[in-house]
């Protein structure tokens, strides 16, 4: 009696790791579209996100400060990443008189010209952080952290993290969340 439940704790288990996104041989986590929002006395502001852009200039999440921040973890390599693209930026062009600034991360890319190619074809208008090891990711532990590849965090006015989306996020679904997190109604 114990071997098969032994052996059904072991196929569940193994089917919930799959379930939330597993990185095998990878060498990453994906995800599922997982939508978290904090309310505003929850909120944690992130360690130090800074590094160099893909062009090699500083660039710091702390450059955006008093704004409401989007920033996306994206991989040129990762398809969900390419199959979000064109929603991010069109995003992006949704909010950007609600004076909302995009920064992206772009995680795990073995050197830059993949990753500037990658913003060339989806014609990516904000910066990006290049994190060649996924380093900046660790600025995030203790708050709603970028587990996975591709992952979306709304940063507040404030600099806290008040809402993440794990995985593949749809035009619509962030456009909502950001006004969300700046109080307004969709």
């Amino acid at each position: 009696m114990l071997v098969p439940a032994l052996l059904a704790a072991t196929v569940l288990s193994a089917c919930a790791n799959d379930e939330v996104g597993s990185s095998g041989d990878r060498g990453f986590v994906s995800g599922k579209g997982i939508i978290t929002r904090l309310p505003a006395q929850e909120r944690e502001k992130p360690g130090d996100v800074s590094g160099e852009s893909l062009d090699g200039k500083p660039l710091s999440l702390g450059d955006f400060a008093g704004r409401t921040v989007v920033v996306n973890v994206w991989g040129s390599w990762c398809a969900p990443c390419r199959a979000e693209a064109p929603d991010l930026v069109a995003a992006s062009e949704d909010l950007a008189d609600e004076d909302v600034q995009f920064l992206g991360i772009n995680s795990r890319d073995l050197d830059r010209a993949a990753a500037l190619a990658f913003q060339r074809r989806y014609e990516v208008p904000y910066p990006s952080i290049y994190d060649q090891k996924g380093q900046t990711l660790l600025a995030f532990r203790g708050t709603l952290s970028p587990n996975a590849i591709p992952s979306t965090v709304v940063i507040d006015e404030q600099g806290r993290v008040a809402a993440s989306v794990i995985g593949e996020v749809s035009r619509s679904t962030l456009v909502g969340l950001v006004e969300d997190v700046m109080g307004k109604e969709g």
